[in-house]
């Protein structure tokens, strides 16, 4: 039994059930931050659509694995994509990611799935004149990832003085990457030419003239406009923080910084119509004027947010570390100083093997077939297109590897990268 001392210091040592399960419970529950939530619109057009819901699960009849979804889709030449896209994108996405995954590997999988999605959307969206822009936000507990097409626009702001955006606006005006890969794609960039060669407006894509340079739909301006999004994945430390997701009818108006700064203090129902009330006082209502606001809380406040440095355009790099592609190793270092937010993912190119990436565990199921990466259909061996096959940027020379394309999917990635015309299909 051992002396008396040992058993003195086994007993010391015991902690009551109930003081387990109460410790517990308390981790699990500051492991989940509250997640608040408030929108507000003005409508010109008619043509701002969103989605927001918090009971989506992981793994479904599992209430530890729930996420939320917001989302905001800015239509135009119609509203018939902006429905579709709320409609069916989400579904889009989770069928992308393979079951039975741990949440680590969820949230891993989560930017490949949301590329798969958005060209599986525009993929299936069939009506030729009507596009969206789509801005999509994940919130699972202290991650937040976002995918974005167009021009609407999410920013967190740190309640720490950092206010950072977490997409990059698709416009040919503004965006000398993307007018590069349009034109050599094969589409044309220019302005709007009227009576006696006189140039208006901003720059466009033609034929089609649209202003943007990525959207869902849109399929009768030319395949070189993408629905391949940009997506960002960062991990708040406890003390939280806020998301404002807005169409083009925000951000028209008023900066990133005006946004955060004038809603601050106020709950995320009344911070969505103070920022929507900023952008009409502004510019008055030029366009469907849309704003989501979402708080992610720390539990029962028990972290306070730190104090707004004097100066804090010196110090954003200490709230907020950018860069694409970061080691596993430096995945795994916690930082949790308050106001840091840890980037985990970024990336925007529009190539889809670098997306999709490689894998070779992506062989064939139990049934022998292979999946399509982008629409999720069976494939037999034969049919199965390697995303790779006679891609300059792969980083395998090995054509056999996966992912695998339908013959559909891989000719619409051809027609993305400006390898066929647009519509021109290979029989």
């Amino acid at each position: 039994m051992g002396s008396r001392e040992e058993r003195h210091r086994f007993d010391h040592d015991l902690v009551p059930l109930a003081a387990l399960i109460s410790r517990e419970l308390w981790n699990e529950k500051m492991e989940k931050p509250t997640v608040r939530y408030g929108c507000a619109a003005q409508s010109k057009k008619g043509e701002d659509y969103y989605l927001m819901t918090t009971d989506c699960q992981r793994v479904q009849g599992n209430p530890s694995s729930t996420f939320s979804v917001f989302s905001i889709f800015d239509g135009h030449n119609g509203t018939a994509a902006a429905v579709f896209s709320r409609d069916h994108l989400l579904n889009h996405v989770l069928g992308a990611i393979p079951c039975g995954l741990g949440r680590d590997e969820w949230l891993h999988a989560l930017p490949r799935a949301l590329v798969a999605g958005f060209v599986k959307t525009d993929k299936e969206f069939q009506r030729q004149t009507s596009g969206t822009t789509a801005t999509f936000v994940i919130v699972d507990r202290w991650t937040v990832t976002v995918a974005s097409v167009g021009d609407s626009r999410c920013i967190l702001d740190t309640q720490g003085g950092a206010v950072s955006e977490l997409t990059v606006d698709h416009r040919l005006e503004e965006n000398a990457e993307e007018r590069e890969r349009v034109t050599s794609s094969g589409g044309e960039v220019g302005r709007l030419s009227i009576f006696g060669g006189t140039e208006i407006g901003p720059l466009r894509c033609w034929p089609g003239g649209l202003c943007l340079s990525r959207s869902i739909g849109d399929m009768d301006v030319g395949e070189f406009i993408v629905p391949i999004p940009f997506v960002k994945q960062v991990k708040l430390s406890t003390v939280g923080g806020r998301l404002i997701v807005a169409s083009d009818g925000v951000w028209d108006a008023v900066s990133s910084d005006m946004a955060a700064k004038s809603c601050r203090g106020l709950p995320a129902e009344l911070a969505a119509r103070q920022v929507v009330k900023e952008a009409l006082r502004t510019r008055g209502l030029k366009d469907d004027t849309t704003c989501i606001v979402v708080d992610i809380i720390p539990p029962d406040n028990t972290v306070q947010p730190a104090a707004p440095p004097k100066k804090y355009n010196k110090l954003r790099s200490l709230f907020f570390r950018r860069k694409s592609h970061i080691s596993a190793a430096k995945l795994s270092k916690k930082l949790s100083a308050v106001g840091i937010v840890e980037e985990l993912f970024e990336e925007g190119s529009a190539i889809l093997a670098e997306r999709l990436g490689s894998e070779d565990s992506n062989g064939p199921s139990m049934s022998g077939l292979f999946i399509c990466a982008v629409c999720q259909v069976d494939l037999a061996a034969s049919e199965g297109i390697s995303v790779h096959a006679g891609s300059i940027f792969s980083t395998s020379s090995k054509p056999w590897q996966g992912p695998f394309l339908c013959a559909d999917c891989c000719n619409k990635k051809d027609a993305m990268e400006g390898k066929r015309p647009s519509g021109v299909k290979v029989t």
